[in-house]
C-alpha cells in the first residue's frame, strides 16, 4: 500500500461525507435547485475518486510502478479541478459574485485528469 496516498483519500473520504452533509442540511435553503444539482454532482464525483484513490494506493504493494503512482497524483488533481471548481460555482450561485463564473472552464480540465487516472491504473496493473 502506498500509505501517504490511502491517507489522503481517507481525509479527502471524510472531507466528502462532510461535503455531502452541508450540502443535504445547509445548502438547500440558500441556492437555487440548479446550483444544487451542481453541488451534488461534485460531491459524487470526489466519492467516487476517493474509492479510486483509495483502490490504488492498495494496489501499488501489488503492482509497485511510477504508472500506479501517476494515477494517484491524476485523482487527486482531478478531484481539485472537477469538483472544486463544481462547488466555486455553487459559492457563485449563492452570493451572486459574478467573477467566480470564471473558474467554470477548469471542470472539464478535472474530467482529464479522471480519464488519464484510470488510463494510468489500468496501464500501471497491466504493467504489473
Amino acid at each position: 500500500m502506498h500509505k501517504r496516498f490511502f491517507i489522503t483519500a481517507a481525509i479527502l473520504g471524510a472531507l466528502t461525507v462532510a461535503m455531502g452533509a452541508f450540502g443535504a442540511h445547509a445548502l438547500k435553503a440558500i441556492v437555487p435547485a440548479e446550483a444544487l444539482t451542481i453541488y451534488e454532482t461534485a460531491v459524487k464525483y470526489q466519492f467516487y475518486h476517493v474509492f479510486a484513490l483509495a483502490l490504488t494506493s492498495m494496489l501499488y504493494e501489488k503492482f509497485p510502478n511510477q504508472s500506479l503512482i501517476n494515477a494517484c497524483a491524476c485523482f487527486i488533481v482531478g478531484m481539485a479541478f472537477f469538483s472544486g471548481s463544481l462547488y466555486i460555482l455553487t459559492i457563485k450561485a449563492a452570493t451572486g459574485i459574478e467573477w467566480l463564473k470564471y473558474v467554470g472552464p477548469f471542470t472539464p480540465v478535472g474530467g482529464l485528469f479522471f480519464i488519464a487516472g484510470w488510463l494510468q491504473l489500468a496501464w500501471g496493473v497491466k504493467k504489473g
